[in-house]
């Protein structure tokens, strides 16, 4: 079952379960992923963009969350927290920060990397390792720890 599979079923449930949070998240995705499909180039979109749409998704709204957890809109944090939850449910298992450190020393010592001026081909590798997988946020501020 595909992506947008799995999401139009859920929808589904929401309508009968009269969830209308959970809908309104469903269908931010569902528009989403419409619009990838209808970039012009007429092919499928593959499941590394649809991952990379949802973590999008997931992005702007942990930034919305923070922005109004700091202008004391707790109304409006909530919906975008919760949002941010139904959409991480549909990505990969995230990787815990203590694997992504082990993964990151075994592509530093196969890249030979050994100061700062070597983090682009040290972050270039990472991405494909951790395409889904990882914050690149976090795999970043690791990967300058490491070669400090």
């Amino acid at each position: 079952m595909t992506l947008e599979e799995r999401i139009n079923a859920d929808i589904k449930q929401a309508m009968l379960a009269k969830d209308k949070k959970k809908l309104e998240a469903l269908r931010a995705v569902k528009a989403a992923i419409l619009l990838l499909k209808t970039n012009g180039t007429g092919n499928e979109i593959s499941e590394k963009e649809e991952t990379a749409c949802l973590q999008k998704l997931v992005k702007q709204r942990k930034e919305a969350a923070a922005l109004y957890k700091e202008q004391n809109r707790e109304d409006l944090y909530e919906e975008e927290s919760y949002q941010q939850k139904i959409i991480e449910a549909y990505l990969p298992e995230q990787l815990s920060e203590e694997e992504i450190t082990v993964q990151l020393k075994e592509i530093i010592s196969k890249t030979g990397a050994s100061s700062m001026k070597d983090m682009g081909k040290v972050m270039g590798k990472a991405q494909e390792v951790f395409a889904g997988k990882a914050d690149n946020k976090l795999v970043s501020t690791l990967v300058k720890q490491m070669l400090a």
